[in-house]
């Protein structure tokens, strides 16, 4: 079992109500996840979505997700989250986009989802769930939730290999996660809570390749703006941060999985 460190829910808020969303968001772009719309589009390919849908993103932040898929493909998508300036932003964004119509956003805790059981077609998740404290609850929510033959498809930031309990502490100090899954981890509990054709992808090269990206940004493209924003505090920690994660993925000690399953 993973190693668990103690942050908390209110550590992850503090995270997203403070600076450290809005440096996300200037380095991920409003999508905040690895790899932007290019891997929205493909999960939402690989989940076949069409009119009619109705997708539950868990942990939605900004909601950038959902207004694509939403836009791209009809799909109604309920945006699941409890920081609240990612819900106040995902909301006045959704509204400005006139996607209203089909994109809502809920006050909830991943853990405790305010919705009945077999109310979704897909649930959706994009390297959020990194942030729950409890993985084995959060997955038996998940299917709790989805319709009999509904998709599950998930990204998080995994551990892929060795990682030695040092860097391991400053990797999840860098970021408050209680933890992250391992590759498989999140594989056994699909299968746990009963999903099957259950598919499970290492993505870390791809990752590794977007953390070269995030180091030329905040070193060399966001520097003004984050030193005059925010201080060179918050900048020093920034490349740390990014130094940090890029080593770990291009020495496969951590990554992105890629996770399908079917209920």
């Amino acid at each position: 079992m993973p190693t668990r460190y103690d942050y908390t829910g209110k550590d992850v808020q503090d995270v997203y109500d403070g600076p450290g969303g809005l440096l996300w968001e200037a380095v991920m772009s409003e999508q905040i996840h690895s790899g932007k719309d290019e891997v929205t589009d493909r999960m939402a390919a690989a989940v076949g979505l069409k009119p009619g849908m109705h997708v539950l993103d868990v942990c939605s932040a900004l909601g950038a997700p959902a207004r694509q898929i939403a836009k791209k493909f009809g799909v109604k998508v309920t945006g699941l989250d409890f920081t609240k300036t990612m819900l106040t932003k995902a909301i006045e964004r959704t509204k400005t986009a006139g996607l209203d119509n089909l994109v809502t956003f809920v006050d909830g805790n991943a853990l405790d989802m305010p919705f009945k059981k077999e109310t979704f077609d897909v649930v959706w998740g994009q390297e959020a769930w990194c942030y729950v404290a409890n993985k084995d609850q959060l997955m038996a929510e998940a299917a709790r939730v989805l319709k009999p033959g509904g998709k599950l498809i998930f990204t998080d930031w995994v551990i892929t290999g060795k990682v030695e309990e040092p860097l391991l502490a400053k990797l999840y100090e860098s970021m408050a996660f209680p933890y992250m899954e391992t590759l498989q981890g999140w594989g056994d509990l699909m299968k746990k809570y009963g999903l099957k054709n259950i598919k499970v992808e290492d993505q870390t090269e791809e990752y590794a390749k977007c953390f070269d990206e995030y180091k030329k940004m905040v070193e060399v493209d966001l520097k003004p703006i984050i030193v005059k924003n925010f201080g060179n505090d918050l900048f020093g920690f920034a490349t740390g941060l990014v130094n940090l994660w890029r080593d770990a993925a291009h020495a496969h000690q951590v990554g992105r999985g890629w996770y399908q399953a079917e209920k």
